[in-house]
């Protein structure tokens, strides 16, 4: 089954310059991001993912990890590969200019990592490190989140005038080629999402599934179900509040079925600002939620989808987090000073307080993960890399470290 892999725009309050986060949902730093499973290009192949710390270029933005390689964008458009053994860049495809909200899919199912943000959309073998293909939009146009998924990149393209439709477009992954596209109601910085042949995106208020070959629309959401913003991992779909809100009012938790897009039960939510949701491939939300009034520290929450009932909570300062191998991934709380500048991994289902083999397990204290480095937090696909990397925005550094 394919996942989307996407990036929209950043949640302001908890901007990390330059960092992006993992998972089977948004990243974030300047972007929401998240990624496909295996693929490598052939200067990563040779190598296993090691620990290693090596300087990068203030030109580095948004990262992700595939199973064999790091894999960035640059505020330039371009794209680069980083090797999986020593952190060195194996490859790249540079670009002369400048993008404002930079974003970036890997794809590394269909081989692919694309780069966006401006007004044109750029793509890499991730096998040969060769530029693919590229595709400029309309003249003033921006590619304001894109995705991936079952051989297809689409992006929802912001168009010159604010007060213009949005544009959904469709092109094959391999060589560029546009298959459709479709002037639709959707919030341009929202989230997306695709599996099961369709593709998905809400406009703030309602959720629209179309046929991932055509476009044709073939599924609404209910109006009396908002839908500010989009989660999405494994098949589920859940509709959260706006992470970028102003009102400290936010509309309930509420799952949503693949199919028809009626509302399921949905646990209770905390009432609190929801800024940034992960799923896990067997239906646990991870919702970091925060203050609408002082956003920063807040609690990673964690409800079961599927017996629609709240599991547990991690209060910490950071959105940056991910899922590995039925494990939570996040940072320690920069508050707390026996463990600060960790990395820690949390038991889905049980949470922190289990014990045994359930129990969370921490990390060194590396500089790299102190929060006035405002610190990234990537993970590899595929969740047998044995490392994830640390992205420090401060004094920018890449950091591959064992997973705890």
């Amino acid at each position: 089954m394919g996942r989307i892999r996407l990036v929209g725009a950043a949640f302001v309050g908890l901007l990390i310059a330059g960092c992006a986060g993992t998972g089977n949902t948004p990243s974030d730093g300047s972007g929401r991001t998240t990624v496909s499973a295996a693929g490598a290009s052939s200067a990563a192949h040779s190598g296993t993912w090691r620990a290693w710390t090596i300087a990068n270029s203030a030109q580095e933005g948004l990262c992700q990890a595939t199973a064999h390689q790091l894999v960035c964008g640059t505020r330039s458009g371009g794209l680069l590969g980083r090797s999986r053994d020593t952190g060195k860049v194996t490859w790249s495809v540079p670009v002369t200019g400048s993008v404002k909200k930079p974003v970036l899919v890997v794809d590394a199912a269909d081989e692919r990592a694309v780069a966006g943000g401006g007004e044109i959309l750029r793509a890499a073998n991730l096998r040969t490190g060769k530029a693919a293909w590229t595709h400029r939009l309309a003249d003033g146009s921006t590619s304001a989140a894109i995705g991936a998924a079952d051989g297809t990149v689409y992006a929802l393209e912001a168009l010159a005038e604010p007060s213009e439709d949005v544009v959904l477009r469709a092109f094959r992954a391999s060589d560029g080629r546009q298959l459709w596209h479709r002037t639709v109601d959707a919030d341009p910085y929202g989230n997306m999402a695709a599996f099961g042949g369709r593709v998905y995106v809400t406009d703030g208020a309602r959720v629209t599934a179309r046929d991932a070959r055509t476009g044709a629309a073939v599924a609404t959401s209910p109006r009396a179900t908002e839908c500010p913003n989009l989660v999405s991992g494994g098949a589920y779909l859940v509709c959260t509040g706006s992470p970028y809100s102003a009102m400290d009012y936010f509309p309930p938790l509420q799952r949503l079925d693949a199919v028809s897009l009626k509302p399921l039960p949905t646990a209770e939510g905390t009432g609190m600002l929801p800024a940034r949701g992960l799923i896990s491939a067997d239906g646990v939300l991870m919702l970091f939620e925060t203050s609408a009034e002082d956003p920063g520290g807040g609690d990673w929450n964690a409800y079961d989808l599927v017996r629609h009932r709240k599991l547990w909570s991690y209060p910490t300062t950071t959105y940056q987090a991910g899922v590995v191998g039925g494990r939570f991934v996040t940072f320690t709380p920069e508050n707390d000073k026996p463990t600060k500048g960790r990395v820690i991994t949390i038991d889905l289902r049980e949470g922190p307080r289990a014990t045994g083999s359930a129990a969370p397990r921490m990390s060194p204290a590396y500089p790299q993960a102190r929060g006035g480095e405002h610190p990234g937090l990537v993970v590899p696909l595929g969740g047998d890399a044995g490392h994830i990397v640390i992205q420090a925005a401060a004094h920018r550094s890449l950091r591959s470290v064992p997973l705890p």
